[in-house]
């Protein structure tokens, strides 16, 4: 390699305390300003993720609850950063989300609630378990095929990743939270309401209700995938031009 001569290295706004690279006082100024950078995508996903841990607690007809609008919403953060910053800041933006999960989690389980005569945690060690293992595992998947697609036509990476993210998170959380054999992993948590045999979605073939809300579930995270195009569009094109 051609050593470029201190001056000339001042000049082009390098630094000359390595004739073979940057300096790592450089290093430690952009990993600064990149951790700066993702603060935004960090605090959205966060929001994301209190939101939904808490409007989950609140029904919506007979199949949905509140949380089910918001946390889709996590996906769109995660694309939209992919496509902005990279797969490095997408994936910080994901982890720093699955901390916030966590901890929400933890002080659910020791928040009491009552009904019905009975006392119960207001989120149980098989739903904190389903949440965490879905979360991640959907996320950095999204992430992973996202980078795979980013290269194709716009609108391909963030559907693709986030259609099979959403369902793969779907299927992850219902099972882990709700189905009957799994009852080992917390047998003192009384699950049964849940495995109640009922048409799907009320018209459909019998199967245990958490089927019902798992699909139910499932077919709002799809049709607001293909409705958060739009912003993803509009935030991308905003943020891309600012970064260039």
């Amino acid at each position: 390699m051609l050593a470029i001569p201190c001056k000339d290295r001042l000049k082009r706004g390098v630094p000359a305390a390595n004739a073979d690279g940057p300096s790592l006082r450089y290093l430690a100024k952009t990993d600064q300003k990149m951790n700066r950078t993702y603060i935004p995508g960090i605090l959205a996903m966060a929001a994301v993720v209190v939101a939904s841990n808490i409007l989950v607690q609140f029904l919506l007809g007979d199949w949905l609850t509140w949380g089910a609008f918001t946390y889709p919403i996590a996906f769109l953060v995660t694309d939209v950063m992919n496509r902005v910053y990279g797969v490095q800041a997408a994936r910080r933006v994901v982890f720093a989300g699955f901390i916030v999960g966590v901890i929400c989690s933890l002080i659910g389980t020791q928040v009491m609630l009552q009904g019905d005569g009975f006392t119960y945690p207001a989120v149980t060690l098989r739903i904190a378990l389903g949440s965490g293992v879905a979360f991640l595992t959907a996320q950095l998947l999204d992430v992973a095929i996202f980078n795979r697609l980013r290269a194709g036509t716009w609108w391909r990476a963030p559907l693709a990743s986030t259609l099979v993210g959403s369902s793969v998170d779907t299927a992850i959380f219902f099972t882990i939270a709700f189905s009957a054999s799994l009852t080992l992993i917390e047998p003192a948590n009384d699950v049964s309401w849940a495995g109640g045999i009922l048409p799907i979605l009320g018209v459909g073939p019998e199967a245990p209700l958490w089927v019902s809300l798992a699909i139910a579930d499932w077919l709002v995270k799809l049709s607001l995938a293909l409705i958060a195009l739009a912003p993803f569009r509009a935030i991308t094109t905003r943020f891309t031009t600012e970064v260039a």
